[in-house]
């Protein structure tokens, strides 16, 4: 497909994203709701690559990100255009050339209600409900301590935490956990000297985001996940998580984080959540982006 696309009377064409100014791009992000500062919009550039459509002034009408997680699979993210844009195709097009440079990769991404039915449309297929939970931490409950042992780790330390997280997210992600490192504080859990789990947060979109949460089952996520609560009290605070009931997502509620909104979590190629009971799962996702 070819590399501009007619918008009415405008002749628009892709160029490389990290050539545009973040505050543009900002304002595309911020015309559809979304709550990327200019400060996320600079980091998810540094760990991905993408591709943003101008007209021949510069004016941004659409964007789109993939962020290569192994050398045969990339998550797919901030995929926006302007309305004008949107109702002339632009979401289509933009997506066939996300397609054609990724070439034989595997691909996932995490759809909005809205354009589900382009991307069925490109052949991607639903695997989960992503639940947005965001509130201001309140009421700590009482968690019973597990056994093991939570202790921070800085970002010298991160690849402590690469096989753990293999297990769960299906490939080694190590170069994307590297970066994330350097803006998170960290957490980790171990057994017998061996990580069993771990959990970040950050600042995003004006609040703070806990993910990636990786762990062996429910309690052990609890206990992450409180780690964190515990310094952020009476903070705004988001999780993204697939679990729709149970032990971790009343805790959740129980924090003052109430479910505000769902996306849909889609592959391409090869299936991308395969989850084990004898495996670790990633209980909450370092972002809709990075999954």
């Amino acid at each position: 497909m070819g590399k501009s696309v007619r918008v009415k009377s405008f002749e628009l064409v892709a160029t490389d994203i990290a050539s545009v100014d973040t505050h543009l791009l900002h304002a595309l992000s911020a015309g559809v709701g979304w709550s990327h500062r200019p400060d996320d919009w600079d980091f998810l550039r540094q760990v991905g690559q993408g591709i943003a459509v101008v007209d021949e002034i510069g004016r941004v009408f659409g964007s789109a990100m993939w962020f290569p997680q192994s050398e045969d699979f990339a998550t797919v993210g901030l995929v926006i255009t302007t309305h004008r844009a949107q109702a002339q195709g632009a979401g289509r097009w933009l997506m066939a050339q996300v397609m054609d440079r990724c070439k034989a990769r595997n691909l996932t991404l995490n759809s909005t209600k809205a354009a589900y039915p382009l991307y069925l449309s490109l052949g991607f297929e639903k695997e989960a409900i992503v639940f947005m939970h965001c509130g201001k931490v309140s009421g700590l409950p009482a968690v019973a301590s597990t056994d093991g042992t939570l202790t921070e780790v800085s970002a010298a330390q991160i690849d402590e935490i690469t096989a753990c997280d293999t297990q769960a997210f299906g490939v080694n992600r190590s170069r994307v956990l590297a970066q994330l490192s350097k803006i998170s504080v960290t957490c980790v859990l171990r057994r017998s000297g061996e990580v069993v789990g771990y959990a970040m947060r950050r600042p995003f979109g004006g609040l703070q985001v806990i993910g990636p949460i990786v762990a062996g089952n429910d309690d052990d996520a609890i206990q992450l996940a409180t780690w964190h609560l515990k310094a952020l009290k009476g903070r705004q605070v988001r999780i993204d998580t697939r679990e729709e009931k149970g032990p971790f997502t009343d805790l959740l509620t129980h924090c003052g984080l109430a479910l505000t909104e769902t996306t849909i979590t889609m592959s391409k190629g090869r299936r991308f959540l395969n989850r084990s009971a004898t495996a670790p799962w990633v209980y909450a996702l370092a972002g809709h982006a990075l999954s």
